[in-house]
């Protein structure tokens, strides 16, 4: 049985603004409604198209396209699905 999903902390590092990613909306979902256009397209992790760098926090990844390497605090991390394992996710946007 899976856990519930939780909410976190999305911080931006050029603007220092942060963001509650409630359980039922994804970071990408949020940054939009916020005026934040980052790229997106297939919103299943699949594509790369969104890929940031994750600069503080632990990423929750639930992509397919990135290796086990690209993975690694701080490194990649694709906010069009994946989430936080830790309470705040510094990105580098």
């Amino acid at each position: 049985m899976s856990l519930p999903e939780q909410s976190f902390e999305v911080q931006i590092a050029s603007t220092q603004a942060v963001y509650v990613i409630p359980p039922d909306k994804s970071i990408v979902q949020v940054l939009h409604e916020n005026g934040i256009k980052h790229p997106v397209s297939c919103e299943q992790g699949i594509c790369g198209t969104c890929i940031v760098r994750v600069l503080a926090g632990e990423p929750d990844h639930r992509d397919s396209i990135l290796t086990e390497a690209e993975r690694k605090v701080p490194g990649e991390f694709t906010p069009c699905c994946s989430r936080a394992k830790s309470p705040r996710l510094v990105l580098d946007i």
